[in-house]
């Protein structure tokens, strides 16, 4: 429950002071299972748990000035330093506190330059689950590494098991670089890791993934190359070329299952490439985590 408990607080440090003292004094069971917190212009802030979405302190209606300070707050006063990371709709904060922004859009040549008027925010809090990969490491270890692809739908937990596989194979000795474009797998900040993410792993923070695979590929020589939700065809492009120079992958993408995958073209490319060798699909019962490892043909 500590650590859980840090790791609300980390998060609630982004709300208005005048909200903060009210979220730390919800419940424990509240505190330790909340995966987001959303706040919406005009209505009560809410929690978002494994079981779904529950209002609380339903007196208090967030209004946008609110919003904005909160941004504020996340990017110490220097909001202006962020503009590459709003336009595409995300800033993290530091200890990979990510905040989804919603609002008014600023265009140009059919282009988001930039969001204003903010009119809701998702604070998604970052869980660090060291031993929640125990149950599957042997089998994705068993008679060497082979390149694996975490699958689930949003909010399952695909970005803490890959945090979770990135230590173990580090600190079982294997050489693995990072792309962590949005700053939530290691959540580095002034060149730190706030998260344990191994001895022998090297990040490479804010870089898009398809540019980040070939810029650590020509640079620092990795063994294996994590990143976090394969989402275009650029970084299937990038994977397969890592994959033809020898280097095993660990990454994540959206689905409920294997077949989920093979009915949308992006990743039935992916699949009909074989550049994955091995996928562990996550699901969810009754709010609880499962795991279960397939081969892929």
């Amino acid at each position: 429950m500590q650590n859980t408990a840090q790791e609300f607080i980390r998060a609630v440090r982004l709300l208005p002071p005048c909200l903060r003292t009210e979220v730390l004094n919800l419940s424990d069971e509240l505190i330790s299972t909340a995966e987001e917190i959303r706040l919406r212009a005009g209505r009560a802030p809410t929690l978002v748990l494994a079981k779904g979405e529950t209002e609380i302190l339903p007196l208090h209606k967030i209004t946008p000035s609110e919003l904005q300070l909160v941004l504020e707050i996340a990017t110490r006063a220097s909001v202006h330093t962020y503009a590459d990371s709003i336009k595409m709709g995300f800033v993290t904060a530091e200890g990979g506190c990510r905040l989804g922004l919603c609002g008014t859009c600023s265009t140009e040549n059919v282009k988001i330059t930039g969001i204003r008027r903010l009119s809701s925010l998702c604070i998604r809090i970052p869980r660090e689950r060291q031993g929640c990969a125990d149950g599957i490491f042997p089998s994705l270890t068993g008679g060497g590494f082979k390149s694996t692809i975490i699958v689930s739908p949003p909010g399952i937990g695909k970005t803490t098991l890959l945090r979770e596989l990135v230590r173990l194979l580090s600190d079982g000795g294997t050489r693995i670089s990072l792309v962590d474009e949005r700053c939530e797998v290691a959540g580095t900040f002034e060149g730190q890791p706030c998260f344990d993410v191994g001895a022998r792993t090297d990040v490479l923070t804010g870089a898009p993934k398809e540019e980040g695979i070939y810029l650590l590929l020509r640079s620092m020589a990795p063994q294996i190359i994590a990143f976090d939700e394969i989402s275009s065809p650029n970084d299937i492009e990038a994977a397969e070329t890592a994959s033809n120079c020898g280097v095993k992958l660990l990454a994540t993408a959206h689905g409920a299952s294997v077949n989920d995958l093979t009915e949308r073209m992006l990743y039935r490319k992916l699949l009909d490439r074989r550049i994955f060798e091995r996928a562990v699909i996550i699901g969810n019962v009754k709010g609880s985590r499962c795991y279960k490892v397939e081969e892929l043909g």
